[in-house]
């Protein structure tokens, strides 16, 4: 994760106009990367590069930058993954199409990103917190992990998601969501902990 705090990005892009923000984008590309990675459709992805996506996103954030250091809302990472998110979710239309409005309603409705499935987020859930010796554990874990999933609300599974895989801080996480730094910090622990109570219980061989 980058030490770069909100002041230096502002003063950089302001002195350095689209260098810096060349030089910005590049510092945080395996961030942005692991992001679009994360939450790109399956069938998406067949067609489309990761680094295509982020092209585009960097074009559209050149467009953008003025605005942006006239009114700087957000921190600047927090604004750049806003617009490599709405790139995604751009491409995900263009792709999908019809597909993607029937499914509009299992869509976030707190992320500009595409959501993270419950499936991905519990598969990779089950492989972090059991060991990677125990695979058939592992997979029962994941299938009760991702039925737990699916009863949360939709916040506390994108909290899970920004915490534990695009690895955003718990300030970039409320910033994303529009929370509070409490109320985030005190979802992520709240929706961990009653995966990790369900996990604990399938290593144990007790039903849930």
């Amino acid at each position: 994760m980058s030490g770069e705090t909100p002041d230096d990005a502002l003063a950089r892009l302001r002195s350095g106009g689209l260098k810096a923000l060349a030089e910005l984008f590049t510092e945080h590309r395996d961030r942005l990367e692991r992001m679009v990675r994360f939450r790109m459709d399956r069938r998406v992805s067949s067609r489309v590069d990761v680094a295509d996506v982020l092209q585009e996103a960097y074009l559209d954030a050149a467009k953008r930058v003025e605005a942006y250091l006239a009114r700087p809302e957000a921190p600047f990472f927090v604004w750049l993954r806003g617009i490599a998110a709405n790139t995604l979710a751009d491409i995900h239309r263009r792709h999908l199409g019809a597909e993607l409005r029937d499914a509009a309603r299992d869509q976030s409705l707190y992320a500009k990103a595409p959501e993270a499935s419950s499936e991905l987020l519990a598969a990779q859930l089950a492989g972090h917190l059991t060991s990677p010796s125990q695979a058939a554990i592992r997979d029962e874990a994941a299938a009760k992990v991702e039925a737990a999933l699916r009863e949360m609300d939709e916040i506390d599974r994108e909290v899970l998601a920004l915490r534990h895989f695009e690895q955003l801080s718990n300030n970039e996480v409320a910033e994303v969501l529009g929370l509070s730094k409490t109320a985030a910090s005190n979802r992520y622990v709240r929706a961990l902990g009653r995966l990790k109570d369900i996990l604990l219980r399938a290593e144990s061989g007790e039903s849930g």
